[in-house]
């Protein structure tokens, strides 16, 4: 069993930034990959980035690309998400998410094992 954590979210204006933290609570950290996901109020839970372990490997939704940085943290058992020139269609709660194995597309959410509780990111016009 894996407990993720997820902080970091607020209340930034548009153009602002945030950065999320995830930590995962395994001891021997071994995943294949970690992954952002994110759900708007009434919209499904999509897709914003994934990370994977060994390689470093990055992926991004395009909506994202050039905006958003996904990186690993030194103790590696975190994830982060830089989020820049944030807008207001990125408020949503955010999720980070843990592929134990890979052999599945991280760009959906059956490629992940275990999943944080989420923070939420809201940004103003």
């Amino acid at each position: 069993q894996v407990t993720l954590v997820e902080s970091g979210g607020g209340l930034v204006q548009a153009g602002g930034s945030l950065r999320l933290s995830c930590a995962a609570s395994e001891r021997t950290f071994s995943s294949y990959a970690m992954g952002w996901f994110r759900q708007a109020p009434g919209k499904e839970r999509e897709f914003v980035s994934a990370i994977t372990w060994r390689a470093g490997n990055t992926y991004y939704e395009d909506s994202v690309k050039g905006r958003f940085a996904i990186s690993r943290g030194n103790a590696k058992n975190t994830v982060y998400l830089q989020m820049n020139s944030l807008k207001p269609e990125d408020t949503a709660v955010y999720y980070c998410a843990y592929s134990a194995t890979g052999g599945r597309a991280l760009g959906t959410i059956r490629g992940y094992d275990y999943w944080g509780q989420g923070t939420q990111v809201s940004v103003s016009s």
